[in-house]
């Protein structure tokens, strides 16, 4: 018998496709897992994995241009996948690489990851994953005794394939455990889209139409990178509106 079909699991795991409908999944929703792969969730693993103390998530780019320049702080702030005029970062994850981040902050303002967070900021628990945290997350996921809903943060509230995929590989190594049920349709089509492509993540985007602009932006490194797993353990988690780094040895 398939996972999805045992009717004695204990816990319930659901993919929201878009951050619209998030209020239609939210209730009994215990834990959050935003998802923006490309790239915003990807940035902030890789910044705590090089060794940032905290993220702020602000919604819009008049509340990170204060933190320009200012000591302690890095500014980051995209739309539209470009860099916002007057800061030196957006939301690539190799921005952060060999640079010395330790004790320092970024406040972060993206076109989708940031407003997903935001919307789901009151669950009693919300994680960012993203490939690079893969088994990580899910390792730390299966181990919990709650409902989980993975949000995807889609493209200005449109669905698209990574994140989605994304969702899928989550599900189904949530669902293998026999820990996990599902009752929505979403999460099920999530499972079998990351079937589809599980061999080859990159073949997949390449199918999409938006992969016109990523090439028009050059984003190519940035893609490759965001759809390797397991580049870090790391798993931030959002405290007082704040995104800091979970402790999973308790």
């Amino acid at each position: 018998m398939e996972p999805s079909e045992r009717v004695d699991y204990k816990y319930r795991v659901e993919v929201c496709f878009m951050p619209g409908q998030y209020p239609l999944y939210a209730p009994d929703m215990e834990i959050v897992v935003v998802i923006d792969i490309l790239r915003a969730t990807s940035a902030m693993v890789a910044a705590f994995e090089h060794g940032i103390d905290r993220i702020i998530p602000v919604a819009t780019v008049e509340e990170a241009r204060p933190y320009i320049g200012r000591e302690g702080y890095i500014a980051a702030a995209e739309r539209n996948g470009e860099v916002v005029e007057g800061f030196s970062y957006g939301n690539s994850p190799l921005a952060y690489l060999g640079q010395d981040l330790k004790g320092k902050t970024i406040v972060m303002t993206t076109t989708n990851g940031t407003r997903a967070i935001n919307l789901a900021k009151d669950a009693r628990m919300l994680v960012i994953g993203s490939f690079l945290n893969f088994t990580a997350l899910s390792d730390w996921l299966v181990k919990q005794n709650d409902n989980i809903l993975l949000l995807c943060s889609g493209w200005k509230d449109k669905f698209n394939l990574e994140d989605s995929m994304f969702a899928g590989a989550v599900m189904e190594r949530l669902m293998a455990s026999g820990k996990f049920g599902v009752e929505e349709d979403s999460s099920i089509a999530a499972k079998y889209m990351f079937m589809s492509g599980r061999d080859h993540y990159l073949g997949l985007l390449k199918a999409a139409p938006r992969r016109k602009r990523i090439e028009q932006l050059k984003l190519l490194h940035d893609v490759k990178y965001c759809l390797t797993p397991d580049q870090s353990r790391v798993i931030p988690v959002l405290r007082n509106d704040e995104l800091v780094l979970l402790d999973t040895s308790t």
